[in-house]
């Protein structure tokens, strides 16, 4: 269907001017729907990991899906349709513009795609094809008055989204925050399965997990060592970057020397003590920050931060920094464009090395000698960080034995210098948590400890820091 709301511009709504009455449109919704952290989607496991046959599914479209079902759960399944202005739809998929064109355009996708919907009830297994949305409406009722989205589902697949008898609770704040369409299914997925007394998700061959991912029906090559490298890697880390409740294992089935299906592992984390908090779990904000300087914008630096490989990361930053002090070679036109050039080549760490075009994915390609030495820098980088992991737990004691007031000059002083760089989930674990906070804890640790070690250890403190903790052995 066409959707129409009387403009595609940026300027189409205005959902918090005042009517005649003086009443907002805020507090004119027909529906509660106001974005909340704790907001939770009770979604149909069946509706988890679906696999397009016809069209593709993108990352905002699957932000906008879980929100309008959210709201449609709220409003009860005895209703055939439902609606909530538009801004607040816009509030809570984190779609971050006013473009109402775009907007139906991720809309469309939803209508236009077909999947499959596999359950199983009572004695019964059913298998239904659909799309994932009906009819959708935008209206505009003229100034003053929110701008209010309707939609509806189809009948064959309605109940079984909003009462569902089988479903996985998912946090919308938690699920908006994932940057790739991998991430956001693989989220779910460890949602789903946290629970499940194996812990195993579905084993699926390689072109199942291609489209689910994807989100694409047309996948019909997949070189399993660049969907490996492209897609599975950064997705799961950016999983266990942005949650704490697990960590997802890669499973790999073979048929000789080929991986023929893959499935994953839940394993849930414990709520370990904020002394051992795991480095790899927090952002190296001095990292982010020299993205930064390199000219990255900072949303681009935390998630390039996310996606990437640590300790290649932090090569592939200090080779550009050194290409930039070289006086010997023309200036960089963009030190960001060409970090992301290195990053594809693989030439972190050789100044000398000579640019090769990147091969596409389903192209066969030998590992780089600088992809090779990378793999030694990230053991070193692993001791560095262990070395970290207990300059932080001396800190935590040596704070701990504080006086309050101490205490809680320390807390604004981090406030103040590194709560302004940290992304939206940390900053909001800090300010309900403090010190305590899992997720932003162990940063607050590592910057005290910057604050109160300032000498960088040498390389024999950290081989003789490695030979005690049984990290290296002699002979």
């Amino acid at each position: 269907m066409d959707i129409t709301d009387g403009s595609d511009g940026a300027d189409g709504f205005s959902p918090d001017a005042p009517d005649e009455e003086g009443t907002s449109a805020r507090e004119r919704r027909p529906r509660p729907g106001a974005r909340r952290d704790d907001a939770v989607v009770q979604k149909a496991n069946e509706s988890i990991a679906i696999r397009p046959k016809k069209g593709r599914l993108t990352l905002l479209s699957r932000r906008i899906y879980n929100a309008l079902l959210f709201h449609a759960q709220q409003q009860g399944v005895e209703e055939k349709q439902y609606s909530i202005p538009l801004a607040t739809l816009i509030g809570d998929a984190h779609f971050n513009s006013r473009n109402v064109a775009l907007l139906k355009e991720h809309i469309r996708e939803m209508q236009t795609t077909l999947i499959e919907w596999n359950s199983v009830g009572a004695g019964e297994q059913r298998w239904t094809s659909s799309q994932l949305l009906g009819a959708v409406e935008i209206a505009e009722r003229g100034s003053g008055y929110p701008v209010i989205i309707s939609w509806s589902y189809p009948d064959r697949v309605r109940e079984r989204l909003l009462k569902p008898s089988r479903y996985t609770r998912i946090l919308l704040e938690v699920g908006a925050q994932m940057r790739s369409y991998a991430a956001a299914v693989l989220f779910e997925l460890g949602m789903q399965y946290l629970t499940s007394p194996s812990r195993l998700t579905m084993r699926e061959d390689l072109f199942w997990w291609a489209s689910v991912l994807t989100g694409r029906s047309d996948v019909e090559k997949v070189d399993y060592r660049y969907f490996k490298r492209d897609v599975l890697r950064p997705a799961l880390a950016e999983v266990e970057a942005l949650q704490q409740d697990f960590v997802l294992e890669l499973i790999e089935h073979k048929e000789g020397r080929r991986v023929a299906e893959l499935q994953f592992r839940v394993l849930r984390r414990s709520p370990a003590p904020l002394e051992v908090a795991q480095a790899r779990n927090t952002f190296d904000l001095e990292l982010v920050d020299r993205l930064r300087q390199l000219g990255f914008k900072d949303e681009d630096a935390e998630l390039l931060y996310t996606r990437t490989d640590e300790a290649l990361l932090r090569a592939t930053v200090e080779h550009v920094e050194q290409r930039q002090r070289n006086a010997a070679l023309p200036p960089l036109a963009s030190a960001a464009a060409y970090l992301r050039d290195a990053l594809r080549k693989g030439y972190a760490g050789a100044p000398g090395t000579a640019a090769t075009p990147a091969p596409a994915p389903g192209v066969a390609e030998a590992p780089s000698p600088a992809l090779q030495a990378s793999a030694v820098q990230a053991s070193v980088q692993g001791i560095r960080d262990e070395w970290e992991r207990a300059q932080a737990r001396d800190c935590e004691a040596r704070y701990q034995a504080l006086p309050e007031e101490e205490r809680e000059r320390l807390r604004h002083a981090f406030e103040d210098e590194a709560l302004p760089a940290l992304m939206a989930p940390i900053a909001r674990a800090w300010e309900r948590d403090g010190p305590a906070s899992r997720v932003a804890g162990p940063l607050f640790l590592r910057w005290l400890a910057r604050r109160w070690i300032s000498a960088e250890p040498t390389e024999k403190d950290l081989l003789e820091f490695a030979i005690a903790r049984g990290m290296l052995q002699l002979g």
